[in-house]
């Protein structure tokens, strides 16, 4: 990116889409407005009342754009803000995008004329089992409303993330909810909820955000504020603590162990964050198409838009392993990219000549997370890789075919261990099959011995995903010949006459109205299940009868909506719905 950064970045219109913003930046020598380069090279440009709306890179590369507006009550408050995220895909966040409504009928409570919002406050927090000052946090008097009928309507706020599929919430696709966060004023630390569903890099962008308003925040001030993990409730994980870790740093009362406290629910809130004083700061190198992520002076990550793995390169230094083979290292200017024999060298810019890295890379693992894909790894998109990531609707719009897969792979996994002839089933199984399942192959391997698994894939970038979280999981216990003994296969690399213990499948939804062709897919998997062994199969609820003319012996059958696995979705999307008749069959072949 050539020329003057500021200028660059003021006159980009990938870098500011709201209208507002463009405005002020065809005005701001004008305005009022004001940039600021940091000790990094980071530029900050604000508005003339000292908002921020646009962060860049030393080289004028967007980090977000921020929209603010005045609300009825005369705030000015952040109405929406974008996020680039490191392989080159804008995300959207919009505080209170996400609104869920209990109403309650209170008129044949006694006296409920005189019940006010507090009274809602207390029986909340009796019914959610969370302390009242939570509740009275999260919840304000216009949360809470009674009507002259004694209806009562309580709403619950949360801040939404959205795919920007051409950088504009125009095309906006809902991804994943948070608690709401007092952007004006940065107090806490959010609950983030379907953090699976986040597009990769979404985490760190988003702090990215927030470290860099609460800093415009305390700036003059004797001291900076102390921030505390709150939400109702809390999921407290070690992933949530790394990322909290890379921008604010953790302090536990009484001199305790921060991690043991932060990772028990109850007491999660009792260890204060304060700012880092290097937090993490990216690096984009448009001409090589990758971005660098370094904190203080040591290189943390190496993403590149172009790599069909989906995956960063990360410096290896006190690893014994890196995860999957890929590692990035800095040697006389160069930045050295490592993907087993796959080896990248990039010429570090200027700004980044300070960097250092570790020079030791460890030795590979002896098997690559691709070994498992037979013939040859099925040829993707990186965009395609780096996107795979389930995604719900915060509507009434029926969930997709690979995201409803989970509903039912967790229902199972949960089964097992309150079950024990499912129990059995799964730890008896010698070789299992699972069809068409590719958002949750990882999830019906059972980790606990040498088995011979066989997926028969369909969506080779969620494949891919699948393959990656195996390795992972081989890797953490030293399994190797447990990866080894799994095969990944496109439909054209299929063999027939291979019978299984255990089979997993989930009828495509295209064949639910296909008579014939669903006749003969159940003809065809009853003959690949083995005498004595069982299969577990997803698809329309009339299937029941075709099972039993294959000569499968019905044990059970549930509607997906009504699993376990799929009402708690319902409590963070209320409005979630599946596609009417998915059933959930457990056949067993005598």
């Amino acid at each position: 990116m050539a020329g003057d950064p500021v200028r660059t970045a003021l006159a980009s219109s990938d870098s500011l889409r709201f209208p507002a913003n463009q405005t002020l930046a065809r005005q701001f020598d004008q305005s009022g407005g004001k940039v600021v380069r940091q000790s990094t090279g980071h530029l900050i440009f604000y508005r003339p009342d000292g908002r921020r709306f646009l962060a860049t890179d030393p080289a004028g590369h967007p980090l977000h754009e921020c929209e603010w507006s005045v609300d009825p009550r005369g705030r000015t408050v952040l109405v929406r803000a974008r996020l680039w995220l490191d392989w080159g895909r804008w995300v959207g966040l919009k505080p209170g995008g996400l609104v869920n409504e209990t109403r309650l009928n209170l008129a044949t409570k006694p006296g409920w004329q005189r019940l006010k919002a507090e009274d809602l406050r207390h029986m909340a927090a009796q019914a959610m089992r969370v302390p009242i000052e939570e509740v009275r946090f999260f919840y304000g008097d216009e949360d809470l409303v009674i009507d002259a009928h004694g209806q009562a309507t309580i709403r619950h706020r949360k801040d939404a993330f959205y795919v920007l599929e051409d950088g504009t919430f125009e095309s906006a696709r809902f991804m994943s909810c948070m608690g709401a966060m007092h952007w004006e004023q940065i107090d806490f630390l959010p609950v983030v909820e379907l953090f699976k569903s986040l597009l990769p890099g979404t985490g760190s962008a988003a702090f990215e955000l927030i470290r860099g308003l609460y800093d415009d925040q305390n700036v003059g001030q004797p001291s900076s504020r102390p921030l505390r993990y709150r939400g109702i409730p809390t999921y407290p994980s070690e992933a949530a603590f790394r990322l909290f870790s890379s921008f604010f740093t953790p302090q536990a009362d009484a001199g305790g162990d921060p991690v043991a406290l932060f990772m028990d629910p109850s007491r999660s809130h009792r260890v204060t964050w304060l700012p880092a004083p290097a937090p993490p700061l990216r690096y984009f190198d448009e001409t090589h198409r990758l971005c660098v992520t370094v904190q203080g002076a040591v290189l943390l990550k190496v993403t590149c838009a172009d790599d069909p793995a989906g995956l960063s390169y990360v410096n290896p230094k006190g690893r014994r392993m890196v995860a999957w083979n890929r590692s990035a290292v800095i040697v006389d200017g160069h930045l050295h990219l490592s993907d087993r024999d796959d080896k990248k060298d990039v010429p570090l810019s200027q700004e980044l000549a300070r960097v250092t890295s570790s020079p030791v890379v460890p030795p590979p693992s002896s098997v690559d997370w691709r070994s498992v894909f037979v013939s040859a790894v099925p040829a993707v998109q990186p965009a395609e890789v780096f996107g795979a990531v389930l995604l719900y609707p915060q509507d009434e719009t029926a969930v997709g075919e690979l995201a409803a897969q989970p509903f039912v792979a967790d229902y199972l996994q949960d089964l097992a261990e309150q079950d024990r002839e499912i129990g059995q089933i799964l730890m008896r199984a010698e070789r299992i099959l699972i069809d068409n399942g590719d958002a949750v192959i990882s999830t019906c391997v059972p980790f606990d011995r040498p088995r011979e698994v066989v997926a028969h894939i369909s969506h080779p970038p969620f494949a891919y995903k699948q393959a990656q979280q195996i390795w992972t999981v081989c890797a953490e216990l030293q399994r190797w010949e447990w990866l080894q003994r799994t095969r990944f296969m496109l439909p054209s690399a299929t063999s027939q006459g291979e019978s299984y213990d255990l089979v997993y499948v989930w009828i495509p939804y295209a064949e639910f109205e296909q008579g014939n062709a669903l006749a003969a897919r159940v003809r065809a998997l009853a003959q690949g299940i083995k005498a004595g062994g069982n299969a577990f199969i997803v698809g329309p609820a009339r299937m029941g009868d075709e099972l039993s003319r294959a000569g499968l012996q019905r044990c059970w059958e549930e509607a997906v909506e009504r699993l376990p696995t799929f009402a708690m979705h319902k409590t963070i999307l209320p409005k979630a719905k599946l596609r009417s008749g998915v059933t959930l069959f457990h056949v067993r072949r005598g």
